[in-house]
């Protein structure tokens, strides 16, 4: 994805700095932790992505565009792929790419154990919590693998990992109404992070068919949560911008049908391939006017 940061505003004025270009990666094919609002977890867990592969996403992208930052959103849970995620940032952060590691983002449901080495192996790459859920309670309802990784052990690494790293956390936090974005929620969530430093993204729900009965929370609802987390908590949120729905190529829409014979509809707005089960659709990072949305381009990886 490529963001020209003057389109935005703040503080009534367009917002300081140049365009960038972001490369959302995936980790693995399918993914285990079956998220209820993410039709990556209806696949099913396939197999891991090498190290390798994983560098492959970032060789692609850098032909369509200068890659400014990565993050580790796409398929899979990354830290259940650790040794490879780990060896495929190191190639990153080397020669000939030479990411700085305070532009690699790595994103996490909240796999505890790794979480506790995760500073000691990649100092300075950022780490973003897939939290979605201000109590336990609701963390299982949407997140059946919150079961493994009770909350308060997971606060507990996160304030342990912070404590090494002296770095913020990354907060993610998908929008579903009437489930997880009512006002108690915002102050049950601004009383969970108080001890922490972190910024909040909230991630509008994109549709994902008849996988999920979740509907998107209304923009005003959006909104009064993000009021009630800067103004009574003091914390940074921020609402994440939704890019690439009209192609099925957004947050929480990355999936593999293997038995799909239609072509791919990120790429078959490029004109591309056909989808068969060896094929990831990733997010790219280009201001390519496709017939998709014009300021993002999709490309896909075979393995």
């Amino acid at each position: 994805m490529r963001y020209d940061p003057k389109l935005g505003m703040y503080d009534g004025k367009p917002r300081p700095g140049v365009q960038r270009s972001t490369l959302c990666v995936s980790s693995q094919v399918g993914c285990k932790m079956a998220c209820k609002f993410c039709a990556t977890g209806t696949m099913g867990f396939k197999y891991n992505l090498s190290s390798g592969e994983i560098v492959e996403q970032l060789v692609h992208a850098s032909c369509f565009s200068d890659i400014r930052n990565v993050v580790f959103m796409g398929m899979g849970e990354p830290l259940n792929n650790y040794t490879a995620v780990v060896e495929a940032i190191q190639i990153m952060m080397g020669s000939p790419f030479r990411l700085s590691p305070k532009r690699i983002t790595v994103s996490t449901v909240g796999i505890i154990h790794a979480i506790n080495k995760f500073h000691d192996n990649l100092p300075s790459v950022n780490l973003a919590v897939s939290l979605h859920a201000p109590d336990q309670d609701i963390r299982c309802q949407i997140m059946p693998s919150a079961r493994a990784f009770p909350l308060g052990k997971l606060m507990a690494a996160l304030e342990s990992y912070q404590e090494k790293s002296q770095q913020k956390i990354f907060i993610e936090y998908i929008m579903l109404d009437g489930v997880n974005d009512l006002e108690q929620h915002a102050h049950q969530l601004g009383e969970l992070l108080q001890t922490l430093k972190v910024v909040v993204n909230l991630i509008p729900f994109n549709s994902i068919g008849n996988s999920s009965s979740f509907r998107a929370s209304t923009k005003e609802n959006v909104r009064a949560f993000q009021k009630i987390l800067r103004g009574v908590y003091n914390i940074r949120t921020t609402i994440r911008k939704q890019m690439g729905e009209d192609i099925s190529g957004a947050c929480g829409q990355l999936v593999v049908d293997p038995f799909e014979t239609n072509a791919c509809r990120s790429c078959e707005a490029l004109g591309g391939h056909r989808r068969s089960a060896s094929v990831i659709c990733s997010l790219s990072a280009s201001s390519f006017n496709s017939r998709a949305s014009p300021n993002i381009q999709f490309f896909c990886v075979k393995f």
